[in-house]
């Protein structure tokens, strides 16, 4: 442990991803370089009478293939998704728990909404059982929205810290950045971050679609999401999990772990402006980016990519490029692309998928691209390199991840190719 004053350097040791793109990490890559929509027409419920009937639905995933009969009823959608990532993301670390202290390995996940079909299933029966409280056992710890990291530190037993961040769209970069900053201060040697969502259902689109949030073009479903475009009309939802091994160096290294990346800042605030919509200037955005700037020790300059929120929506998107306008200017050489184009946006577990998207690009000096985008703001068009149609080459030391949620909560990380010896 180190000293007080002594901040521990912090690295990534294992990824796992199942997305609307694919089901595990090198699929998910694939599609996202390659530019591959995921939207389709909605599978899990009947969506004659809803405005949207399109999104972005994982493909091909059955839960028998990873749970008994048992466990598969015990869990909500997003633990299960919570679970498969997991455990792919600790193959690819090369975890062996026997032989570390699980006292100092913590589990800090990300969600934004918990069991949405859960507590919609337990509603809907009793709202059609004549007022007869047949609750399920099961209804409670498969709602609450802290339940995939406990079932998590309980599936391999960790003992050391375990939460969940709710913080809207934010959830997953907030639990990243509650990671790095107990691993920094020593308080773990190893924690299991990211975060998953299953808000494809009726509840949830309804909900949307009530905000005026969703995009309602049903017959251009795979190029309906245009972040940034003058003709964009929603963000499309999506669904999945992302997860992410950090590990303090020293800890990575006495185990001989593949170290993947570093993570050297990370900065969270908030707009306090709005229930739904962020701050015009992109106010609180930009703070935290400053704030993520400040930890790493660097200058704007030095970020090679950025990985935005980019949603689609009205107003969020010309907050979002005022606040890039704002901390790096206009006519730079800074790289950036809306994943969102192709996955959807997956609520409180978005923020994990494209920290990996970010990592990724440092790791392999590519950036994926922004799909379905034609134009930019006036203001912005042909002053901002968004990465337009196809993936390209760049040497990456740097890169950003920004995720907003509604309460106006931000959350900002930053990425870096790991060095033996820090020269920053």
């Amino acid at each position: 442990m180190k000293l007080v004053g002594q901040l521990n350097r912090v690295v990534i040791t294992g990824l796992g991803a199942l997305t609307p793109l694919g089901n595990n990490i090198n699929d998910f890559w694939n599609a996202l370089v390659n530019g591959v929509s995921g939207a389709a027409e909605i599978t899990k419920f009947d969506t004659t009478n809803f405005k949207t009937k399109f999104a972005c639905e994982i493909k091909g995933f059955n839960p028998q293939d990873f749970f008994d009969r048992n466990d598969a009823r015990k869990y909500d959608p997003f633990t299960q998704y919570a679970l498969v990532s997991v455990a792919e993301a600790l193959k690819n670390a090369d975890v062996n728990f026997e032989k570390l202290n699980r006292n100092r390995i913590g589990v800090i996940w990300g969600s934004a909404n918990g069991g949405t079909s859960t507590f919609q299933d337990a509603v809907s029966e009793y709202a059609t059982g004549n007022g007869i409280p047949r609750f399920n056992p099961y209804f409670y710890p498969k709602m609450i929205v802290d339940i995939a990291s406990g079932v998590i530190s309980i599936k391999y037993g960790l003992r050391g810290v375990n939460f969940t961040s709710v913080s809207a769209c934010a959830s997953a970069n907030t639990a990243i950045i509650e990671a790095f900053n107990f691993i920094q201060w020593g308080k773990a040697d190893m924690i299991i971050t990211g975060g998953s969502e299953a808000s494809i259902y009726e509840v949830s689109i309804g909900g949307f679609n009530a905000t005026k949030a969703l995009s309602t073009n049903n017959e251009n479903a795979r190029t309906a999401c245009k972040p940034f475009d003058p003709d964009r009309d929603g963000f499309v939802m999506g669904e999945g999990a992302g997860a992410l091994i950090l590990e303090s160096y020293e800890h990575a290294v006495s185990r001989g772990a593949n170290i993947i990346a570093e993570i050297v800042g990370g900065g969270m605030t908030a707009d306090a402006y709005h229930l739904t919509s962020t701050h015009p200037t992109g106010a609180g955005t930009s703070s935290a980016m400053f704030l993520s700037l400040e930890e790493a020790g660097i200058s704007a300059s030095e970020i090679d990519y950025l990985n935005v929120h980019g949603t689609a929506s009205s107003v969020g998107d010309i907050s979002e490029l005022h606040s890039i306008k704002t901390v790096f200017g206009l006519d730079t050489n800074l790289s950036i692309s809306a994943t969102k184009s192709m996955t959807g946006h997956l609520l409180g577990a978005a923020g994990a998928i494209e920290a990996i998207a970010c990592i990724k690009a440092v790791e392999n000096d590519l950036i994926p691209p922004t799909i379905n985008t034609q134009k930019l703001e006036p203001e912005f068009e042909g002053r901002l390199d968004l990465t337009l149609g196809k993936a390209k080459s760049k040497t990456v030391h740097y890169a950003m991840n920004n995720t907003l949620g509604f309460g106006g909560h931000i959350a900002s990380s930053i990425f870096t190719k790991f060095r033996n010896k820090i020269d920053r």
